[in-house]
């Protein structure tokens, strides 16, 4: 056991933060998210029973955002029709606890898939709510 490592961080999932670099990306996917065939050569995780807010909440105090690049927080835009996801101001509070000059950018759905595809890695999270995903770009300390 680490002090101060939540215990939602599997020691994978903490050999795979600690590896990435400055730029690096890593995918957080929601449980309808082809996250499996998106990570096909890179890394993979599963992080079934944990919701993304969880897993965003026990990351961003260990994993700095890339302030350098604006697009350091991605989500996918939401596909015409569809309601915009009550988790995004989830997502935008918890940016303002951890890294408070970061703002969500909103990507194109395809743009996202083919961003997601060149990420270091992909966590498979048992996260229910649509549009739950989340490309994090890997900053300095």
């Amino acid at each position: 056991m680490l002090k101060n490592i939540s215990p939602l961080i599997s020691p994978e999932l903490l050999k795979i933060l600690s590896e990435m670099g400055h730029g690096d990306e890593i995918v957080l996917a929601d449980s309808n998210f082809p996250a499996k065939s998106t990570a096909a050569g890179h890394e993979f995780v599963r992080a079934d029973g944990i919701g993304v807010l969880d897993l965003l909440h026990a990351i961003l105090p260990l994993f700095p955002l890339d302030t350098y690049d604006k697009e350091n927080f991605l989500v996918m835009q939401v596909v015409d029709g569809d309601p915009i996801p009550e988790i995004w101001n989830d997502f935008q509070n918890i940016l303002n606890t951890y890294e408070p000059d970061c703002q969500i950018t909103y990507i194109e759905r395809f743009a996202y898939y083919e961003r997601a595809r060149k990420a270091y890695a992909v966590i498979a999270t048992g996260e229910t709510a649509p549009y739950a995903n989340v490309v994090l770009k890997k900053g300095i300390v």
